[in-house]
């Protein structure tokens, strides 16, 4: 699990600002050898028992307390890398083909040329995303970041917000893209000011926000999300973002971010279940998302989702298939959501009113569309004809 440092003391350490401390659910102590620290960035493994017992109560000094059940610590995940197994062997067992850490070793320890080659766009991401989560957190320490989200604007109801307008207008609430660029098509919109295309979007009927962060690829940034914030935009904003390392959920937070994105194909299920605690802690809506059967089986295997994304685009290739969004919630998927009362957000391929209406016939009660918006001459006015009415009353 990413972030879990090892020490010495009686309390778990977590990579987090210095005010998070972890606790058991239950009393007395666990003692248990735990071979792992830093496993999602490759971190070496120490050999220093893990140990767990009564953390320290919410102070001042000490405001956020994180607890983790056993659930987490007697994982599958930390099983195996007891046993020797490398995070990549982990995620493989899941069904996860991005692999990790791969460009670092590369270097360190020869590996050959045909391993240090990205196999695919996101498996390309996710490297880059790797190099530069490392060289920002050389420069922001988590207690730079502890001030900085402690003068953060207040958290704003993400959830809250989409079941709201889904329920006033009968239809999927909209979390509109602020976006310039994919790696598939390009630059979107050479006009690109990501203010006049929020307020756009929110005069327009948009309930949320997706800003894209990442630079290399999307050509997005966090000054963008923070821009949009300090703009007035009262609608909730979800940070679109690569997120690999916990120091990016507390990153987005201290930008103003009211919710992040984690990506199933990416994440192995510890690490999901690790940072949507981070982020409850923090206030944050945690929108998973998922492509395929085995992705969505794994997400509603962990307890205290609320909001699950089901892409149509695969990320690895990003074909784009809108039948996805049917086939993952038919039969008993669809029946436990249900159940549950998880939101599910349509994600990607979404163009005209009657792509809305065939996600919405299969169970979403939100989109999230970007593309189809931003490289019209009026993104907000082409809210309305995506749905082919007026959503903004």
């Amino acid at each position: 699990m990413e972030g879990i440092l090892v020490g010495s003391s009686t309390k778990v350490r977590v990579s987090a600002p210095r005010f998070v401390q972890v606790r058991g659910e239950r009393g007395g102590n666990l003692h248990r050898s735990a071979k792992f620290a830093g496993i999602v960035t490759g971190g070496s493994r120490k050999s220093t028992p893990l140990r767990y017992g009564q953390g320290e109560e919410e102070s001042p000094s000490n405001p956020c307390t994180l607890t983790f059940n056993y659930d987490i610590i007697n994982s599958v995940e930390v099983r195996d890398w007891e046993s020797g197994k490398s995070l990549n062997d982990i995620a493989a067992k899941q069904g996860i083909r991005i692999r990790r850490s791969y460009r670092t070793k590369y270097f360190s320890e020869g590996l050959e040329s045909g391993q240090a080659t990205p196999r695919n766009i996101l498996e390309k991401i996710i490297w880059d995303k790797e190099v530069e989560v490392s060289q920002f957190k050389e420069v922001k320490s988590l207690d730079m970041l502890n001030k900085s989200i402690e003068d953060a604007p207040p958290v704003r109801d993400f959830l809250g917000a989409l079941r709201a307008s889904y329920h006033r207008n009968g239809v999927p609430a909209l979390i509109a893209e602020v976006k310039k660029a994919s790696p598939s098509r390009g630059i979107l919109r050479e006009n690109f000011d990501p203010v006049q295309i929020a307020c756009a979007y929110e005069r327009n009927g948009a309930a949320c926000l997706s800003i894209l962060t990442d630079e290399k690829h999307f050509q997005g940034s966090f000054e963008n999300l923070e821009a949009v914030r300090r703009a007035g935009v009262q609608c909730p904003l979800l940070c679109k973002e690569f997120i690999i390392d916990s120091w990016q959920i507390y990153y987005a937070r201290s930008k103003g971010a009211d919710a992040v994105l984690l990506i199933a194909g990416v994440l192995p299920n510890l690490d999901i279940k690790y940072m949507t605690k981070i982020c409850r802690e923090l206030g944050l809506a945690a929108l998973i998302e998922v492509h395929d059967e085995r992705e969505m089986d794994r997400v509603l295997g962990i307890d205290g989702i609320q909001l699950i994304g089901i892409n149509n685009r695969d990320l690895e290739t990003f074909e784009v298939d809108i039948s996805n969004t049917k086939k993952l919630l038919e039969g008993e998927r669809g029946e436990i959501i249900r159940q549950r009362g998880i939101t599910v957000v349509g994600e990607s391929g979404l163009f005209t009113p009657e792509d809305i209406s065939y996600v919405q016939d299969a169970g979403v009660t939100a989109v999230l569309v970007g593309e189809s918006l931003i490289k019209q001459n009026d993104p907000g006015q082409a809210i309305s004809e995506l749905f082919g009415r007026d959503i903004s009353v």
